[in-house]
């Protein structure tokens, strides 16, 4: 099973990017999927999940209004729009793969089973 990070991208401050997730050897159609960011130095943090069926998302209130997680289970793949981008939104972004629904909070991080390796996102103001 491996999880693979795309979109890596430097852009200014209100500007936008979108990063993909594929899963190969590993069926996402049943697993809740999760993105999350780490800067240096700091913790792991959610930035937002979907649920399985991609009727239920969740977002870090940092990111509320301007990232929209989204998921194509054919495809084996989950998206995160980023929007409005901000200086503090640099960071590794990692995807991340629950076994079943998503777990309670969504951002526990020791609740995601499988990651890929992240994409780096850089802002400047």
């Amino acid at each position: 099973a491996q999880l693979v990070e795309s979109g890596e991208g430097s852009v200014q401050a209100g500007g936008s990017l979108r990063l993909s997730c594929v899963s190969s050897g590993l069926p996402i159609s049943d697993r809740c999927m999760g993105w999350f960011r780490q800067t240096p130095g700091k913790e792991r943090d959610g930035v937002a999940a979907i649920s399985p069926d991609g009727s239920i998302t969740y977002y870090a209130d940092s990111v509320k209004g301007r990232f929209t997680i989204s998921r194509d289970n054919v495809k084996n793949s989950v998206y995160l729009q980023m929007n409005s981008l901000k200086p503090e939104d640099t960071a590794m972004y990692y995807c991340a793969s629950d076994l079943a629904s998503c777990p309670r909070p969504w951002s526990l991080k020791q609740a995601y089973a499988y990651w890929g390796r992240g994409t780096q996102v850089t802002v400047s103001s």
